[in-house]
């Protein structure tokens, strides 16, 4: 009887354990879609506008020397440097692409030369080395068709590269000869020789970043090489001139602003995902 009963209870504990595996199916990990990545291309009109300073350096002068025509180099030059102001307005074509026109003005740059010569008529008074100290100034308006491309952005930061190309306006002030050592001549003695004013071919290479501070407002930090093509400098007077620069190299140092049009794009609404329902 004892063992009836115990074979009774185990095999109604095989059953009843057997039903409860019957009975447990473990929940089916849900199935979530990968969310769909859409890349926003930037595009859209710009204002911009820089401040700077230009480290300026010119390529030398020459001008006719007396009677003779001869064309005859200046000793030595210097142009100091100066400060610039530009404004532009621009479109951006897309995440790695812009261009933009600006309008660039140099402020008055001093001009410091000298020459050597002769002094004397060559008749009465013969003919003696003399040397003059030449001081002028120049400034320029610029206007320039300008290429960028943008090299990614990094946080809030966008590296980028460019090159333009355009026209300067070159304006020169008098041109004031100061000759010292004439021994005909009691003291220093000056003559004027009139400005010339002429537009150059120019073009620019620039790196630099823009920095966001805003959705459509970013800052911009950057370098410019810019060369000047030369051209005229100043007019004859008194048996010299006219004369002519060779041009100017410019290093520029840039801070501005870029401001796009078209507001900030909201991001698309996506409504939130349905709630997992186990049956």
């Amino acid at each position: 009887m004892k063992k009836c009963l115990t074979s009774a209870f185990v095999l109604a504990l095989t059953v009843s354990t057997a039903n409860s595996a019957d009975l447990y199916q473990p929940q089916p990990e849900p199935i979530m879609d990968a969310p769909e990545v859409t890349v926003q291309e930037a595009s859209g009109w710009y204002l911009r506008g820089d401040v700077g300073y230009s480290f300026n350096d010119i390529r030398g002068a020459n001008y006719y020397q007396g009677s003779n025509s001869t064309l005859t180099n200046f000793d030595h030059t210097s142009l100091k440097d100066s400060f610039l102001l530009g404004a532009g307005v621009g479109y951006q074509i897309n995440n790695h692409l812009r261009t933009d026109v600006t309008f660039d003005y140099l402020t008055s740059a001093d001009f410091r030369g000298g020459t050597s010569g002769v002094c004397g008529d060559g008749v009465g008074n013969p003919f003696v080395a003399c040397s003059s100290s030449d001081k002028s100034y120049m400034h320029a308006y610029s206007l320039m068709a300008n290429v960028y491309v943008d090299l990614g952005t990094y946080g809030y930061i966008t590296p980028y590269v460019g090159g333009g190309i355009g026209g300067a306006y070159v304006k020169w002030g008098k041109l004031r000869n100061t000759i010292c050592d004439d021994p005909y001549a009691a003291g220093c003695y000056t003559s004027e020789h009139e400005g010339q004013k002429s537009w150059r071919f120019t073009y620019a290479l620039m790196a630099g970043a823009a920095i966001d501070i805003t959705c459509n407002l970013k800052a911009d930090i950057g370098y410019r090489y810019r060369h000047i093509m030369g051209g005229d400098m100043f007019g004859y007077n008194l048996g010299g001139g006219p004369g002519d620069d060779k041009g100017f190299d410019m290093h520029e140092a840039r801070i501005g602003a870029r401001y796009t049009f078209g507001g900030c794009e909201a991001p698309p609404y996506e409504p939130p995902p349905e709630p997992i329902v186990y049956k």
